[in-house]
């Protein structure tokens, strides 16, 4: 089998995609395929949602049970603009989209964890609200790795953001790029209360790894 990373990244700025827009209030707004005009100068997106669903612009093509499917076209340019594009830019295709309450979902394949670090950087630098949500690493039978699947939602956000914090300030680097009370002074926290959000995160990160 081929190696390669599945990525799934959630991003809450409104601006990323109108597909965010039309999600809050709605029920949540999955199947989202994009397609590009012959001409190339638009992209019409499709996607489902509760039927009878008060879509901003667009229109409902399609009914079933209490779901219906609904389309709309923009200008290619405006398009460049979206996550989707950014990703598949890099040359890693986008094979789910779902948006929820306002938080989009955008989940793709990566060749390696590089490509996944700079992918979502860019991300980062485009958009507000964005935080990386699983990795999940494809099986090989013939290197001898042995994958493991670790799920961030495990994780509390104050937990994530105090890993977050000490990685970028080098707290896990040796030497040390950062001390504990480095990192408690950026996260505006004592010593004490750092120590035991890094503690259970690594524990909860541990279990993951260790009882896989």
């Amino acid at each position: 089998m081929g190696s390669g990373i599945r990525v799934e990244v959630e991003i809450s700025d409104a601006s990323v995609c109108r597909i965010v827009e039309e999600s809050r209030g709605l029920s949540p707004i999955t199947s989202v395929t994009r397609s590009a005009t012959p001409n190339g100068d638009a992209v019409t997106v499709e996607f489902t949602a509760g039927a009878g669903a008060d879509i901003g612009r667009g229109d409902e093509v399609f009914s079933y049970d209490d779901r219906s499917v609904y389309r709309f076209s923009e200008d290619a340019d405006s398009a460049s603009n979206c996550a989707c594009t950014l990703v598949e830019g890099e040359g890693c295709p986008v094979h789910h989209l779902q948006a929820d309450g306002g938080v989009l979902t955008v989940a793709f394949f990566a060749p390696d964890i590089d490509a996944v670090r700079r992918i979502v950087t860019e991300l980062k630098e485009s958009f507000d609200g964005v935080s990386l949500r699983q990795l999940t690493r494809s099986k090989r039978i013939d290197d001898g790795t042995d994958p493991v699947f670790v799920d961030r939602a495990e994780l509390t956000d104050r937990q994530r953001e105090v890993l977050d914090t000490a990685h970028r300030m080098g707290y896990f680097t040796h030497p040390k790029g950062a001390n504990a009370t480095d990192v408690s002074e950026a996260l505006g926290i004592n010593c004490s209360t750092f120590a035991e959000h890094l503690s259970a995160a690594q524990s909860k990160l541990l279990n993951a790894v260790l009882e896989a």
